[in-house]
């Protein structure tokens, strides 16, 4: 049975020091906080953790949807205890939000990354960009889903305007209503593959997996006119295996995806800007107003979209500011930096004011 669900034999290799202690595999199918639900080779089985996985493991170390685990099974009692995580192939991560913070993992051993993006007023460029950065750094192959294609009057445009920030990234207008592009979308869910799909809340992420599926797997809401923004409707995470023989992986709708330590797939997301960056005459140039700027020039001759510039610098911006929460050193870096910057800004004062007297 879980070979339905991936196992292959490159997993049953690398399970053998967990077989050694006794330990079975599952893949963890359905994740709603501390409860799990796992395939396994007794079927599939309520998971909790064991104390001591639960203590021990480390920010991001817990598992989730799409995870392998060495577990204890009980099938006569329809229970496992969660003893180990293995390896992760691929991983989404993003900073958690709330004050508190820290390394959150999303879906794990992915092969696809189907980020989806409703074709209504809500559509947006920059949000993309962010989901691009966070697929690449997790190491799935991303293709873009524009969903409700039935809904958008120029479908062809809106394409276009995808594919130009996509780079070589297949970028699929669907329509659940009408089948539109389901096929396609349906090609890259190979028998054995995992695919997850990532999304704002209310872009249709449950309705694709339904309509992918054939059955009405996943609950929907429709969505809220004014604004053209929708509600969440999915609560946990659920890996679902399509008749077809590929799996897929519906999460909550996301508000914010925070990135984590994804300079790698910021550099593949903005390779346009980083390119032309390369080209500036000095270094350490900040594409503000330096001369010999190539990417400053680029705007200036519309090679570069200004809006595409400034998403850049956001997301470089979010990741520093990351790095410094979650850095001791790089915090008081950045807390001598602008100490010494005080500083210099109040000698500066005083000698104005000595002058002036």
């Amino acid at each position: 049975m879980i070979e339905h669900y991936g196992w292959s034999d490159t997993l049953r290799q690398d399970f053998q020091p967990f077989a050694a202690q006794g330990f079975a595999p599952g893949r963890v199918i359905v994740q709603q906080r501390d409860l799990y639900r796992l395939v396994t080779e007794a079927g599939e089985l309520e998971g909790r953790l064991s104390g001591r996985f639960r203590l021990d493991a480390e920010a991001g170390g817990h598992p989730v949807a799409g995870d392998w685990v060495a577990a204890d099974l009980r099938p006569q009692e329809g229970q496992a205890t969660i003893r180990a995580l293995m390896p992760r192939s691929t991983a989404f991560v993003r900073w958690a939000s709330g004050p508190v913070g820290g390394r959150q993992v999303v879906a794990a051993n992915v092969d696809v990354a189907l980020l989806a993006a409703s074709l209504n007023a809500d559509l947006s460029l920059r949000r993309l960009e962010r989901y691009l950065a966070t697929a690449y750094e997790s190491g799935a192959e991303p293709v873009i889903v524009l969903t409700k294609a039935d809904a958008c009057e120029d479908v062809a445009g809106a394409v276009a305007e995808v594919e130009a920030i996509a780079f070589g990234v297949p970028v699929l207008a669907v329509s659940a209503v009408t089948g539109e592009g389901l096929a396609a979308v349906a090609a890259h869910l190979a028998p054995g593959r995992t695919a997850v799909v990532l999304g704002s809340s209310g872009v249709g992420k449950s309705t694709l997996v339904n309509a992918l599926a054939g059955a009405e797997l996943m609950s929907t809401q429709g969505i809220i006119e004014e604004g053209a923004r929708g509600r969440h409707t999915t609560t946990h995470r659920e890996l679902v295996r399509l008749p077809s023989g590929g799996l897929i992986l519906d999460t909550p709708g996301m508000r914010e995806l925070g990135l984590w330590d994804a300079e790698a797939g910021l550099s593949a997301t903005f390779a346009d800007v980083e390119g032309l960056a390369a080209g500036c005459r000095f270094s350490d140039c900040r594409h503000e107003a330096e001369p010999g700027c190539a990417v400053q020039a680029a705007v200036a001759t519309g090679a570069l979209d200004p809006e595409r510039l400034r998403s850049w610098r956001k997301l470089q911006r979010e990741l520093a500011y990351e790095r410094r929460r979650e850095d001791p050193l790089a915090r008081e870096a950045e807390r001598k930096l602008w100490m010494g910057r005080h500083k210099s800004a109040k000698a500066h004062m005083k000698a104005k004011r000595d002058f002036g007297a």
